[in-house]
């Protein structure tokens, strides 16, 4: 769940990660084609044969990928359109080595999204229309915390391709995402009595342990 958009290097990156996608597509034997009309950036026409399917790809740098519920709460933008999701993903969140890139049946993704979000909103988590709904690729599906329910796709479908990154591209997964990621670094790094909490970085743990967005975290201090 990073911010890719904080550096150019990670903008870099993740249409590198895209190229790959699309690359790896090609090399397995698929042509891979724009949708005319689709207005929607991720989405690709993929055809071997008699074979045809429309497919969403997904870039991460932090191994989680999204889609947001639709305004009306009637089912998923982009996911529900599509016949096969395209996760492509760095192998280590802390240093990355190689881009993996899966060919997951679309019902497969949606059963797991709609699995995270009943959750999620049992859990009486706030979920905001348009905003995305985060699942785990690499990490095994789990009923606690709640944000590991529909987790661990990547595990099941092993990557069609595995493809290095340079050391340049590498680089931009490595810590300098955003001014909070910097600040939990800091205090990770730093001994415990020196390494005060700050309020971003409670509200971006508490965001990732809940599976919410971390506008929807709010943190009262009373002295």
């Amino acid at each position: 769940m990073t911010n890719i958009y904080s550096t150019a290097d990670k903008i870099d990156l993740k249409r590198h990660l895209f190229g790959i996608a699309v690359a790896s597509l090609e090399k397995a034997g698929w042509k891979v084609e724009r949708v005319p009309g689709s207005g929607k950036s991720s989405v690709r026409r993929i055809t071997k044969g008699a074979q045809s399917k429309i497919v969403s790809i997904r870039t991460t740098q932090d191994q989680w990928i999204a889609f947001p519920r639709k305004e009306n709460d009637m089912g998923w933008l982009t996911l529900d359109e599509v016949d096969a999701v395209v996760p492509v993903s760095v192998d280590d969140e802390e240093a990355p080595k190689f881009a993996k890139v899966h060919l997951i049946d679309g019902d497969e993704m949606r059963a797991r999204f709609n699995r995270a979000y009943n959750a999620r909103k049992k859990a009486g988590h706030t979920i905001t229309m348009g905003r995305g709904v985060w699942v785990s690729l690499y990490v095994p599906e789990a009923q606690d915390p709640v944000n590991l329910v529909g987790a661990g796709v990547g595990l099941m479908f092993p990557p069609i391709a595995t493809v290095p990154l340079s050391p340049q591209l590498a680089s931009a997964v490595q810590p300098k995402a955003s001014r909070e990621d910097d600040e939990a670094r800091a205090l990770l790094s730093a001994p415990a009595e020196e390494a005060p909490l700050t309020i971003a970085e409670a509200k971006r743990r508490l965001a990732k342990t809940l599976g919410v967005d971390p506008i929807n975290i709010k943190i009262s201090v009373e002295a």
